[in-house]
């Protein structure tokens, strides 16, 4: 459970992360996610997420929503039986919070810009 968020940082369960994380189906959270284009998702940024076989992943795109997903991410995902869902963090982690209880969920947090 996600239980709040400020720019630059994110608590999960007591803890505090200060650097971009994905969470795992299991709930593992991994910190320091790198992207290859930082603004811009693509498929190899989420490849660990995708070993671990979810139906959904959830992105937070940056306090301000920057973060974009790269051309034909979003079919090819589709593609794979995934649904995606980009939106804003703060909005994302609402909806990854409600996800995570009835669907096999996992996610990335941008939490700066």
């Amino acid at each position: 459970m996600i239980e709040n968020n400020s720019f630059g940082s994110i608590q999960i369960d007591g803890k505090t992360y200060r650097t971009d994380i994905i969470i795992f189906p299991d709930g593992r959270v991994a910190d320091n996610w790198w992207r290859r284009h930082g603004h811009q998702l693509m498929f190899e940024d989420i490849e660990a997420l995708l070993a671990a076989e979810p139906d959904t992943i959830v992105i937070g795109t940056g306090i301000y929503g920057r973060m974009l997903p790269a051309p034909g991410l979003e079919e090819a995902l589709s593609k794979k039986g995934i649904e995606l869902i980009m939106m804003p963090t703060g909005e994302a982690i609402a909806c990854f919070n409600k996800q995570q209880a009835s669907h096999r969920t996992a996610a990335g947090f941008h939490l700066t810009c």
